[in-house]
């Protein structure tokens, strides 16, 4: 395994950025597909040395939630279990979403502390800034994550003011049943601190490419956790857009595989996807932490192992090779897989 302070060793660059015939910068990316049984169909540069999941660590974490029973206590839908698993863009029915979820576990957006920005979605950010509002909380693509999280606190008696801290009730519980789906040692977990507020683990490309692999067979590997599992990535699936929003990669990418994919992206360019109907997972790390280079290598990867058809492929061609353009709009490059 790398050392923690040394560099990316990606093989080389494997996304180029051109401006007209010159390549102008490229990105390196570790990537790992794996099957169900953890073994590895291909990967590039290095996959074992330990990663942040940022927010694809969603799906985990709404696992624990469900699993708690504070999703059926408090009559969460799946479409507010999906918000549990999103980086939403602040549009309208996000923010909503969310506020019923706070309400219906006793609570108002002043439990949040995840910290204001504005939405992700511009016409909706313009809209908030039109009628003289600052962004809120409840406008930050997490807050759907830190309301499942608070609803697990209140279901469990433990003060949700403090749901932040790695040895809050909620936080354990979400930190072993993250473990227990890794199927690696809790102990082994390195622990960060997210841009939310809340600790964000690391682990092997590798070992994560397995879990979205096990995602399309959770009965078989995690008994205890099977039903809960199965209920987030169905939740997913069947709800793209709470997933990320309007012109978002991930709600394009599960809208167009029609159920098979189910995809989370995170912070620093960290990605994660399961292709459901394969029983198989792919992890992606762009070393630069640029997240332009995600979408190409992505849909690149699962084409070439025949996940997305041409037609899936052709869907998704603003995403797959995205042009770059200047201010005046006319294209002057692109950002391509080489």
């Amino acid at each position: 395994m790398a050392d923690k302070l040394s560099g990316f060793d990606c093989g080389g660059p494997a996304v180029v950025v051109t401006r007209g015939a010159l390549v102008e910068s490229e990105h390196c990316v570790c990537y790992a597909v794996a099957d169900v049984d953890g073994h590895l169909i291909e990967s590039r540069g290095d996959i074992d040395r330990l990663v942040y999941l940022r927010s694809s660590a969603k799906p985990l974490i709404a696992t624990a939630v469900v699993a708690s029973g504070a999703a059926d206590h408090f009559g969460f839908s799946p479409k507010e279990i999906a918000l549990a698993a999103a980086s939403h863009s602040g549009e309208p029915e996000h923010v909503e979403t969310a506020l019923r979820m706070l309400r219906a576990c006793g609570l108002d957006e002043a439990a949040l502390q995840c910290g204001a920005h504005a939405p992700v979605h511009e016409p909706s950010a313009e809209a908030l800034a039109a009628t003289g509002q600052r962004p809120r909380a409840i406008h930050n693509n997490c807050s759907g994550k830190h309301a499942g999280i608070l609803a697990l606190a209140v279901h469990r008696g433990a003060d949700p003011s403090g749901y932040l801290a790695p040895d809050h009730p909620a936080q354990v519980e979400i930190l072993d049943v993250s473990a227990e789906l890794l199927g690696v040692p809790r102990e082994s977990l390195s622990i960060g601190v997210d841009g939310c507020g809340i600790p964000v683990i690391a682990a092997p490309l590798r070992v994560v490419a397995t879990f979205f692999a096990r995602m399309s067979e959770p009965e078989r590997f995690f008994p205890r956790l099977a039903l809960s599992l199965r209920r987030v990535t169905s939740a997913m699936t069947e709800h793209p857009y709470m997933i990320a929003g309007t012109n978002r990669f991930d709600t394009e990418l599960m809208r167009v595989a029609q159920g098979d994919v189910a995809a989370k992206g995170g912070a620093e360019g960290y990605h994660a996807s399961a292709a459901l109907r394969r029983g198989l997972g792919m992890t992606a790390k762009v070393a630069d932490g640029n997240y332009r280079a995600i979408a190409p290598v992505v849909i690149n990867r699962w084409s070439a192992l025949g996940v997305l058809d041409q037609q899936m492929v052709d869907a998704l061609a603003a995403y797959a090779t995205p042009a770059l353009r200047n201010h005046a709009g006319r294209v002057i490059g692109e950002i391509k897989v080489l």
